[in-house]
């Protein structure tokens, strides 16, 4: 055994690192200034990369240095074990295969965008259908190769260790409480009457301004970030050049206010994570349930609270002007706490987000499983919200056409979404027993106590604990969505509308 084999895969990893850096910048770049001309060269620079990158991990020689490695450290152990963990899985995987994959997903993603701005659902089908028949590919070479089933192959891809085994009682169980709770609290709401509305205009760039400080006063520093605008908010770049992006309504300025707070959370963990392991796998992220946990607790958990509210009425007041009732935080929570029966899922309450990951859970895992075409898609999604939130989408925009993922490659991402809004609940329960004066730091617009908690048991730890031991770890147990359905019962059924969150979690 030799520590001199460990340390030419650590010096690999971080050359491959690099490799994914670039890829990182490059998605950023196509969803926010690159020219739509570009998509075709873009398409080949992705899969050029995804290739060079796959040959490196299946190198024989990297086989060699696995087999020989030793390690002196529980950090390092960790390290090897992902690096044995992302070398069983490349070699599952012909390069063609890869390239391939980061070709249909790079042509399909391009498509979706018009095909969603013109609710036409035929014009992406065929690409729909190709990036589905490799990603079947994929799941099947991956199943084989780990034991997992294909659907749970493309699962762990996204946060190691979940299978959907675990998923859906967890999910089935949801749906049996939302089918009570949803009614109540729309009864609850009703008996409130409704919040006074925000009247603009909402300027887009005085939106942007407010967006960039409020991220710089949760704590994302200037010198290693970015808000840029794209058709979908999302968080990219790499650990030291984060990039978050939104989209401005001029008259609805929560769209873009709430999205910078959400990829904040994200863009905090990424600066979180533990310099000293950077570009290895044991220093990135414990997974997309993990980041998604770390997305809520401070857009949903933090800043949807009454305290933060209180402090962000006022400058809201400041930057628009208009009726300051309307900023009072009790019609603040009124308006970003409502709960609605919605198509889009980017829109949606907490009460009813769950359902409809849910219904992507069970559509992603029929169309792996080949028991659902593509064809098919429109109709089983509208049949499925109906069953959910009994509600169906006038059009292809608002049903199976407004989420990015699927087209870009994204199948077993979705559960993710929810299991990370229980462990967000989970996560903010332990952090107040922990911190008693989080929420009068809170309502100062102070995040700093929580994101110091965060920083120790969560994004210190990068990945050297998989989603469940970073649970326990952090909060002394595996995942409860019993947390979450306390939460929101404090939160939406509560009669006089108050959020109780935080006597619930004393």
């Amino acid at each position: 055994m030799s520590h001199a084999a460990y340390a030419r895969l650590t010096q690999r990893l971080a050359r491959l690192g690099a490799l994914g850096e670039a890829a990182a910048i490059l998605h950023w770049d196509a969803s926010t200034m690159m020219p739509k001309g570009g998509g075709a060269a873009r398409g080949e620079q992705l899969a050029t990369l995804a290739g060079l990158a796959h040959d490196m991990m299946i190198a024989p020689d990297m086989a060699a240095d696995l087999q020989a490695a030793s390690t002196q450290s529980a950090w390092e152990d960790a390290n090897l074990a992902l690096m044995r963990r992302a070398h069983l899985r490349a070699t599952a995987l012909p390069t063609a295969l890869v390239e391939a994959v980061a070709r249909a997903n790079s042509a399909c993603e391009k498509i979706w965008r018009d095909a969603k701005a013109h609710s036409d659902f035929a014009q992406v089908r065929p690409y729909l259908e190709e990036v589905l028949r490799l990603q079947r590919e994929t799941a099947q070479a991956l199943s084989a190769a780990t034991g997992l089933t294909p659907y749970d192959a493309l699962m762990d891809g996204y946060q190691r260790g979940v299978t959907a085994a675990e998923v859906e009682p967890v999910f089935n169980a949801y749906e049996a409480f939302l089918r009570d709770a949803l009614p109540r609290a729309e009864e609850i709401q009703a008996r409130r009457g409704p919040p006074l509305p925000l009247r603009g205009p909402f300027p887009a760039e005085r939106q942007r301004a407010l967006c960039r400080d409020l991220s710089l006063r949760l704590g994302l520093e200037a010198e290693h970030s970015r808000l840029d605008e794209s058709v979908h908010p999302f968080c990219g770049g790499t650990t030291t050049d984060v990039r978050i992006t939104t989209f401005y309504s001029e008259k609805d300025p929560a769209k873009a206010l709430l999205g910078v707070l959400h990829e904040t959370g994200h863009a905090l963990y990424e600066r979180g994570l533990p310099a000293e392991y950077a570009r290895q796998p044991v220093g990135e992220s414990a997974g997309m349930a993990a980041h998604e946990s770390q997305s809520l607790i401070i857009e949903m958990q933090a800043c949807r609270s009454d305290g933060f509210l209180a402090f962000l009425g006022p400058m809201l007041e400041r930057s628009f002007g208009g009726d300051a009732a309307a900023y009072a935080p009790g019609n603040l929570s009124r308006l970003w706490r409502r709960v609605a029966r919605g198509f889009i899922r980017v829109d949606a309450d907490e009460l009813t987000y769950p359902a409809h990951v849910i219904l992507r859970f069970r559509l992603e895992r029929a169309m792996i499983a080949g028991e659902l075409a593509v064809a098919e898609l429109p109709g089983a999604w509208a049949e499925g919200l109906r069953d959910l939130l009994g509600i169906t989408p006038p059009d292809d925009a608002r049903g199976c056409l407004q989420d990015i993922h699927w087209h870009d490659g994204g199948f077993g991402y979705f559960p993710s979404y929810t299991l990370g809004a229980m462990a967000a609940a989970q996560m903010m329960k332990a952090a107040r027993a922990a911190t008693p004066g989080l929420d009068a730091a809170l309502a100062q617009g102070n995040l700093t106590p929580l994101v110091a908690w965060l920083r120790t048991h969560v994004h210190g730890h990068g990945a050297r604990l998989g989603f469940q031991d970073l649970l326990r770890a952090a909060t002394g147990k595996p995942l409860d969505p019993s947390d979450f359905q306390a939460h929101l019962r404090a939160r939406y059924l509560d009669e006089d509308g108050q959020d109780r969150s935080a006597a619930a979690s004393r």
